[in-house]
């Protein structure tokens, strides 16, 4: 049995710029599970269609009772082939990714097509379907289940990571990531904390003053 995934996704960037977002996407701040990616095949067809492979290193970790069952070394990365068309005349690209590696305990393919959004034409949609096999015995449902859960949580990072890099192609401050809001927010805490204890120490120094002067004028 295979657990599928049908996602559809707005860019709200034109097709050229999201096009051009794609080859620059890593590193962001959502993909620091990205370590390499490389190009290890391109040609232009003569009906001038460009196709592409790279390979790309992941560092994804596996349910941590699988860790067993490879090296430590190996279980902690993943390595990942990408085939890619792009057709800039009808202005569509399709994607293909699958992990070549690990496949005994998961297969995760995804196919992704880019094209034009059909409500607004500066606007980019992306199709998105998945297909999560594992044909380990026993468990195999169980990493299904995994492998599901992890993919839909690696969409919602993909898609912050695109959006990321597009603003700053298109020179705009991109959204600060939940981890630098995080960060800001410790730090503003920190600083009221800071701030209302020498407040509270500049009370009591002021109350502790007061009643010496009054017991000095008992005396």
């Amino acid at each position: 049995m295979v657990k599928y995934f049908l996602g559809q996704s707005v860019l709200r960037s034109s097709w050229d710029q999201v096009f051009a977002a794609f080859w620059q996407r890593y590193p962001n701040p959502y993909s620091k599970h990205v370590l390499t990616e490389d190009i290890v095949h391109r040609e232009v067809t003569p009906d001038q269609k460009l196709l592409s492979r790279r390979l790309l290193t992941k560092t994804n970790r596996m349910p941590r009772w699988t860790e067993r069952l490879f090296p430590a070394r190996v279980a902690h990365s993943g390595y990942i082939l990408e085939d890619s068309i792009v057709d800039p005349q009808n202005q569509t690209m399709t994607t293909f990714t699958w992990n070549i590696n690990h496949a005994r305990l998961m297969v995760v393919e995804e196919r992704c097509v880019y094209c034009g959004n059909s409500d607004n034409n500066s606007w980019t949609e992306i199709r998105r379907e998945a297909w999560v096999s594992s044909s380990l015995f026993g468990v195999s449902r169980a990493v299904q289940e995994f492998g599901l859960a992890r993919f839909k949580s690696n969409v919602t990072k993909t898609m912050k990571g695109f959006e990321y890099i597009l603003a700053k192609l298109q020179g705009e401050t991109p959204s600060k990531t939940l981890v630098e809001t995080a960060k800001e927010a410790t730090e503003k805490a920190k600083e009221t904390a800071l701030a209302a204890t020498e407040k509270a120490k500049d009370l009591a120094n002021k109350a502790a003053t007061k009643q010496q002067q009054q017991q000095q004028q008992f005396v």
